[in-house]
């Protein structure tokens, strides 16, 4: 057996005398897509903080290799003067650490045009970040992430501002990453229905503790209701999932 791609251990966070959540632990193995849910102020994105270096834990560790990670951020607009160009913000995944703005090598500038493409993303290449919009960013955001190919991919709300076709590219993209080379993904999210067909595992962050397991057995009324404190309703009907009753509206679940 090979050791897992990131071990979790007994991990506490709180900020003040709120605390988000204590003894969480996880492995993430080669090739697992690993969603992580839960409502606004669950502590989705500090989890993400933590794994990249980012943010210490209150309490436990974190095992990982931090210099081979691919990481795509909650978006944020660009100012519209900014005079970097789509294929600028791709070449930071594989020079970003470096100081200055050097000429990239041949093989460095394939790299950049062919994750730039795995995106649909081509045509916006040439294109200064301040005049593409929200979703454009976010594909470019994506394949800033591909292109150094990481050993770990950690996605934070990557599907934002993308239309339904995008979404399937992106979620393709990363699926066919995992399958071949064993990237694992660790994927935040508000709605799981576009990820349903790639995700192995759901980490849920609830305001009275976790839960981890595949979908139907994580996704249920008795789990949720657990995590809540609350009586929390999980419907399905003709193939939805509806999660019913929790505070943050957001939480619709499409299950196929």
């Amino acid at each position: 057996m090979t050791a897992p791609v990131v071990s979790v251990e007994q991990l506490a966070l709180r900020f003040g005398d709120r605390e988000l959540w204590h003894g969480l632990s996880f492995d993430v193995e080669r090739g697992e897509f690993l969603a992580v849910l839960g409502p606004n102020g669950a502590g989705k994105t500090s989890l993400l903080r933590i794994l990249l270096g980012r943010l210490e834990p209150s309490e436990g560790r974190v095992a990982l290799d931090r210099d081979s990670i691919g990481y795509v951020p909650q978006q944020r607009v660009f100012d519209r003067d900014l005079p970097l160009r789509g294929r600028d913000l791709v070449r930071f995944g594989l020079d970003g650490h470096r100081w200055g703005f050097g000429r990239l090598a041949a093989p460095d500038r394939r790299r950049v045009d062919e994750a730039v493409a795995a995106v649909g993303a081509t045509a916006l290449a040439d294109t200064p970040l301040g005049l593409l919009s929200g979703g454009e960013q976010q594909r470019l955001r994506v394949a800033q992430a591909l292109v150094s190919n990481p050993s770990l991919l950690l996605a934070d709300e990557p599907l934002l501002s993308l239309d339904l076709a995008y979404q399937q590219v992106i979620v393709r993209l990363l699926d066919e990453r995992r399958r071949s080379a064993g990237t694992p993904v660790v994927f935040v999210t508000h709605d799981v229905n576009p990820i349903l067909s790639a995700v192995d595992r759901v980490l849920y962050l609830g305001p009275g503790g976790w839960a981890i397991g595949p979908v139907d057995e994580v996704l249920t009324t008795e789990t949720l209701s657990r995590l809540y404190g609350a009586e929390i309703d999980v419907l399905r009907v003709r193939g939805r999932v509806v999660v019913v009753g929790t505070p943050d509206a957001e939480h619709v679940h499409h299950v196929h």
